[in-house]
């Protein structure tokens, strides 16, 4: 059952992806939803037995590596901590391969498209059932290299091939930090294998190294390196600008990544190495500090963008940054239980971006649109409950999942939870103002499209519709019949098991009934007043804008980070690249190497020719002078 799971989605792709052209567009559609839904019906099945039955198991697939020490298999891992994601990654892509029937219907391509969301389900699916930080390596890097196919899959568009390169190459500067950490457990402990290294991390809790002329620990070295790879992949602040080019691809492509797939591959890493964390505060505190900067960084940028698609982008990198600070502060079964509920309406919202996107025939600015919720109903109704459900409306998905998090920040006890817990806060009122910014601005006031006839709008067809449904039910219903699960009441690891480590239990004290309701109220509270901004009188937030421009550019130029980067990076490498190319490679290694030698031995050829002149006396006198030349020479000698 757990081979068919893992392997279904990869036969999709190779199906797909080969024989596309031979069995037509609907048939690849079919078989590659049909495939990756029988994945997903698996993994319920999978992680009903965990629940029922705490089910356990480790499939070895093969043998991969047995070179030395080093032995590796291929394995299949299925544990309380897998059967989450399992689920997570197939319902979510499942969905979308349906969906997407209708939203790709006029693109010449299906097949190939397909074939790369398939290959990007197996590779997650490869990272998230690993039993060793090798495959896990591998599935992460080919999560990575089918983003790079998927965000530039109209590679006609410049942006999009710009913005496939740009994903690839920051994804680079995490993964790098994440290979130099495998290499440095293989070089403490012999093995990659997860239990193995999770069993040896006492032993070494006091081991110090050397690492550029700094003596440091070495488990705060290793859990530093992973989390650089986290970062990068989970676009934590620095590593978080390939986030919103990504949208450059088709809008499934926004939801699979953003909602279920490759971001949420950096909080499952931390969550993972939960028994190696827990043995480095200093790490926790960075990963926390790293968090709640994140969360609130991307929440501010939200606030001014006006692409659909972008606002839902930050708004996935503020939930990331708010899973990470919960791991931070070591509530991880509260991060995957946010990841958990974070990938229904996330998704849910991609989906029904998408589904305004394909009735505004591709426009995504939410300025040129407005005033279509009659024309668009279901759409409107399932965009509604994505909003309640990510702001944390009172009882719906987000909401048990975010209050978690700030409640377990607070509970901490320390100025790092405090100071989360507050930046949470905040946070969260910025979520609701520009979630409802954006829901107000797209489906209320006055219509301001001028190419397209508010007339001709219409609702998307029933294929993108259904998953939109499904994914509504996981929004309302996922925080309030998994609360107990995931969290539970003080007894965190009754469902958790050995999955996840916890060095010092959580509190189970509850905090003050004043700190409970405040994030509540502050959401509800924001709900009339972005009405009020956006629809009733949308003069303030412009002479809020003129009254602070210099703000407004910091924040609508992403804190300029880009600019940074591009001064920093970009424009110092291309100069470097053009200093070893212009003055070394051209005008030393080449003039001086073969450019020289050709050039001598061309010069030496144009000399000798001269002697070739056709004319007898001039050979019998270069005769002589040999001849005499040599008479001299043995005389001497």
């Amino acid at each position: 059952m757990e081979i068919a799971l893992l392997f279904l989605p990869l036969l999709a792709s190779i199906i797909s992806g080969f024989f596309g052209k031979y069995l037509g567009d609907r048939n690849c559609e079919i078989i590659t939803s049909v495939f990756v839904s029988i994945s997903a019906i698996i993994s319920l099945l999978i992680f009903y037995n965990v629940i029922v039955n705490d089910y356990e198991n480790n499939v070895v697939v093969a043998t991969w590596i047995n070179s030395g020490s080093l032995d590796v298999n291929w394995s299949i891992k299925v544990d309380a901590l897998s059967s989450v994601m399992l689920v997570v990654v197939t319902l979510v892509s499942a969905l979308l391969h349906i969906y997407s029937i209708g939203y790709m219907s006029h693109d010449p391509h299906k097949p190939r498209f397909m074939a790369y969301l398939s290959l990007f389900t197996f590779s997650m699916l490869t990272l998230v059932t690993s039993d060793n930080f090798l495959q896990l390596f591998f599935g992460w890097e080919g999560v990575g290299l089918c983003s790079y196919f998927l965000i530039g899959f109209w590679f006609k568009k410049d942006s999009a091939n710009a913005a496939a390169i740009k994903a690839f190459v920051v994804n680079r500067v995490g993964d790098f930090g994440f290979a130099l950490g495998i290499f440095l457990i293989f070089y403490l402990f012999g093995t990659v294998n997860y239990n193995e290294v999770f069993s040896q991390i006492p032993q070494v809790v006091d081991k110090k190294l050397l690492f550029l002329g700094i003596n440091i620990d070495a488990v705060d070295l290793i859990c530093i390196l992973l989390f650089i790879g986290a970062m990068g992949k989970s676009a934590q602040i620095f590593l978080h600008t390939w986030l919103p080019d990504a949208m450059e691809g088709p809008t499934p492509v926004s939801a699979l990544i953003h909602a279920a797939t490759m971001v949420t591959a950096g909080v499952f890493l931390v969550v993972r190495c939960s028994p190696i964390f827990e043995y480095s505060p200093l790490t926790l505190n960075i990963i926390t500090i790293v968090g709640m900067t994140t969360a609130f960084f991307a929440a501010t940028i939200a606030l001014v963008q006006t692409d659909i698609k972008k606002i839902i982008a930050y708004s996935t990198c503020s939930q990331l940054g708010y899973m990470f600070f919960a791991a931070g502060v070591g509530a991880y079964n509260v991060a995957m239980f946010h990841l958990f509920t974070h990938a229904f309406f996330k998704a849910l919202l991609f989906l029904g971006s998408g589904s305004v996107i394909h009735s505004f025939k591709d426009e995504q600015d939410i300025n040129q649109m407005g005033a279509v919720y009659k024309k668009l109903p279901y759409t409107y109704i399932f965009m509604i409950i994505g909003t309640l459900a990510l702001t944390g409306f009172p009882f719906l998905s987000g909401f048990y999942s975010k209050d978690a998090i700030i409640e377990f920040a607070y509970l901490k006890g320390n100025t790092t939870g405090y100071y989360a817990a507050g930046i949470g806060i905040f946070t969260a009122v910025l979520t609701s103002i520009y979630s409802w910014r954006l829901i107000f601005k797209t489906f209320h006031g006055e219509y301001n499209n001028r190419k397209i006839d508010i007339n001709e709008m219409h609702e998307s067809p029933l294929v993108m519709l259904i998953p939109l449904f499904v994914l509504a039910i996981g929004a309302i219903f996922a925080g309030f019949l998994f609360k107990d699960l995931f969290i539970g009441h003080g007894e965190q690891n009754v469902f958790w098991g050995n999955s996840i480590k916890f060095l010092n239990p959580l509190s189970t004290e509850h905090p003050p009934l004043w700190f409970l309701l405040t994030t509540p109220i502050l959401v509800l509270i924001s709900i009339p007043l972005a009405y009020y901004l956006f629809v009733k009188n949308k003069d303030i937030p412009n002479r809020i804008v003129q009254s602070n421009k210099p703000l407004y550019n910091f924040l609508i130029n992403k804190w300029y980070f880009d600019e940074l980067y591009n001064v920093l990076f970009i424009q110092s490498s291309k100069k470097i690249g053009l200093f070893f190319w212009k003055i070394i490679d051209v005008k030393v290694i080449d003039k001086f190497g073969p450019d020289g030698v050709s050039l001598l031995i061309k010069n030496l050829s144009l000399r000798a020719s001269k002697f070739q002149s056709g004319f007898i006396y001039q050979y019998a006198f270069m005769i002589l002078l040999g001849f005499s030349a040599l008479l001299t020479f043995l005389i001497l000698n």
